[in-house]
């Protein structure tokens, strides 16, 4: 499942030193079990078990470690969560710890009691992907007839009970025409805001590497993102989509504006690609990833703890320096505030640092 986030203020957490930046995100796949079977999945998940889950306890621990480091959104993602039969406990326990806990769902078993429980156990936020603007699209993505009456229905649960909800849509060439009518759908169905992400071909997005989106479309995609900005009320975020930390400086500066956190948000004091430096993914089995894309082991939270991985994981360190990035990204005068889909990299050329496959930017000083 796509992550939640929400548009804090800049964040409060532990000073930089070392290279360590504040820990800002993370997702933690809290199991693979899941009742849908997408076409594009991370994880290739499907109904477990799943063997090694980390148990309630382990999660508790978990949480701990996390807070001793910083104050983190958590974002609790699967599989389906809502399949775990301890994810509201483990929910209170990431309250009770001053974590942000926010939920990745599909919206299928978001019940009025379900989401009595979130808002109970502190979850400010759940996710829930429309792929679609139409069952007929949604559900082919999803692998399961009536998966997108089901988000709505979830949806409407979630906005009777004053739950804040975020809409995610991955875009391929299936999908790349509703995009439109996808944020219209989110603002008439009442969300606060619209992310969407880029494909990434890992787990059984391997599959469908053949609907990837090419470089033309995904500049202009994100050329059209940016001009939604000043259309809707929704908070837009653009993810797997480094490249619009680029676009959005080059239209700011074509039309006088200034770049701040006032009129950008978050997009204007973060880098594009945060994998390793400021978020992580923890695996259902605790290993941890610099994003849930990226399939790098940094370290397991059942061997080791939490802050030292975070703080000495010799890929986070790499990861951090923009300066040993590869190829045109690391000859370009915006890999600091973009740095490319390291996980696109990644898996286009087995080198994690070396150029992003789908950019059409030529450096200045290549």
């Amino acid at each position: 499942m796509h992550s939640p986030s929400q548009h804090p203020h800049p964040p409060q957490g532990e000073p930089a030193r070392n290279d360590c930046p504040p820990l800002r995100l993370v997702a933690w796949e809290t199991t693979r079990n899941c009742n849908l079977s997408c076409v594009h999945c991370r994880a290739s998940a499907t109904c477990g078990p799943y063997t090694g889950e980390l148990d309630t306890q382990a999660a508790y621990r978990l949480l701990g470690q996390i807070a001793e480091v910083a104050q983190p959104i958590i974002i609790l993602t699967g599989g389906e969560p809502l399949l775990r039969p301890d994810i509201f406990e483990i929910a209170q326990y990431g309250t009770d710890q001053g974590l942000r806990m926010v939920m990745a769902v599909n919206g299928m078993l978001v019940t009025p009691e379900t989401v009595q429980k979130m808002l109970g156990a502190g979850i400010r936020r759940i996710s829930v992907s429309l792929d679609g603007a139409t069952a007929e699209c949604h559900d082919a993505f999803r692998g399961v007839p009536g998966a997108f009456e089901g988000a709505l229905r979830g949806l409407a649960n979630a906005k009777a009970a004053g739950l804040e909800f975020q809409i995610n849509t991955t875009i391929t060439k299936t999908n790349l025409e509703q995009i439109p009518q996808i944020l219209k759908l989110a603002e008439q169905l009442g969300a606060v805001a619209h992310h969407i992400f880029l494909l990434v071909p890992t787990g059984r997005g391997k599959y469908i590497v053949d609907q990837e989106i090419d470089a033309r479309e995904y500049e202009e995609t994100l050329n059209w993102f940016y001009d939604q900005r000043d259309k809707t009320a929704l908070q837009l975020k653009a993810t797997c989509a480094p490249h619009y930390h680029r676009i959005l400086r080059q239209r700011a500066k074509a039309e006088g504006r200034t770049v701040s956190f006032q009129s950008h948000g978050l997009d204007a004091v973060t880098r594009g690609c945060l994998a390793g430096s400021g978020f992580c993914f923890i695996s259902h089995q605790g290993i941890v990833q610099p994003c849930g894309f990226l399939d790098l082991n940094c370290g397991d939270v059942t061997r080791q703890s939490f802050q030292d991985i975070w703080r000495h994981s010799a890929h986070f360190q790499k990861l951090r320096d923009a300066d040993q990035l590869e190829g045109k990204c690391g000859a370009c005068e915006y890999r600091k505030i973009c740095g490319g889909c390291r996980a696109r990299a990644y898996e286009a050329t087995g080198d994690f640092m070396a150029a992003e496959p789908l950019c059409l930017y030529e450096p200045a000083r290549s």
